[in-house]
């Protein structure tokens, strides 16, 4: 099976990656992980994946400043990001769009509709 789309999983917390890493690994996806701002700067650094999801709540630079600054990279600016959070407030998606993000998801995710709602950003 020859992979899909490359995606960059950014999340502190190793339940949720490894989750996630599983469920797009199993349909394809060659997936890469990284736990915090700095390991995903890192992993962009010489791969450039087709989506990215993106915890909001990560230790020292928080999802949507680490969104705001790759947005302003012209060579990281066309991937979309997907926001993921276990904190769904009102308006949290909102600032996410606002940050640049394509879209947005909630956890626990829902493991039948992901990769459903990753084909759907991959495809826009």
């Amino acid at each position: 099976m020859t992979a899909l789309a490359p995606i960059l999983i950014v999340d502190d917390n190793p339940s949720n990656t490894k989750l996630l890493a599983f469920l797009l690994s199993t349909k394809g996806y060659e997936v890469r992980t990284a736990a915090n701002a700095t390991e995903a700067v890192a992993a962009l650094a010489g791969w450039l994946p087709r989506l990215i999801l993106m915890d909001i709540q990560l230790p020292g630079i928080d999802g949507l400043a680490l969104t705001r600054q790759l947005k302003a990279d012209p060579r990281t600016s066309s991937i979309p990001i997907i926001a993921a959070t276990a904190y769904a407030m009102k308006g949290d998606e909102e600032r996410a769009l606002q940050a640049g993000c394509s879209g947005y998801i909630t956890k626990p995710i829902d493991t039948r509709q992901l990769p459903l709602d990753i084909e759907r950003f991959l495809a826009s």
